[in-house]
């Protein structure tokens, strides 16, 4: 096994062959399949194993923020994070997103202030493309993991000073 990079996901071979993860056609839906033939572009998955306990947080320029990146396919912008907020971290500003984002809560309280929505461990969110949410606040220190299936946003929001951070 290679060892985690930043932005490259982590390729198992055995025997000198590349597996890939799938399932019988049965099992995913249309909709599945089509989803995740658009976020992969039309490219094969290989299998991958990471032992993300192992991998550093990455420090984002927004204060408390940081990422554990799983999976980016650079060609269509989607991605598997894990995204740690620092208790009274927060996205300052409302924003909306390119592409569908989907959020899965491992532990910590984190709010969608204007809306009330509360993620807490257990809690899945699904935000549609284009739909206008934040400002956010972690009440606690809080790990999600975070899916995009495509680009993150039509532009860097102004909280970060670089683009790595927006993708």
């Amino acid at each position: 096994m290679k060892s985690p990079s930043n932005s490259q996901a982590l390729a198992a071979q055995t025997a000198g062959e590349q597996s890939m993860v799938s399932q019988p056609d049965d099992v995913q839906s249309p909709a599945v399949q089509s989803l995740m033939g658009q976020a992969l572009g039309g490219q094969s998955l290989e299998e991958i194993l990471i032992q993300t306990k192992d991998m550093p947080w990455r420090e984002k320029s927004l204060a408390g923020v940081h990422e554990k990146m799983l999976f980016r396919n650079e060609e269509t912008g989607a991605s598997v994070a894990l995204i740690r907020f620092d208790k009274g971290a927060s996205i300052p500003t409302p924003h909306l997103h390119s592409s569908n984002q989907m959020m899965f809560c491992l532990q910590g309280k984190y709010e969608y202030t204007s809306t009330g929505v509360t993620l807490v461990p257990g809690s899945f969110y699904c935000n549609p493309k284009g739909m206008v949410h934040g400002p956010t606040l972690a009440h606690e220190e809080t790990i999600v993991v975070e899916i995009y299936d495509g680009p993150h946003y039509p532009q860097r929001p102004d909280w970060y000073d670089n683009d790595e951070d927006a993708h």
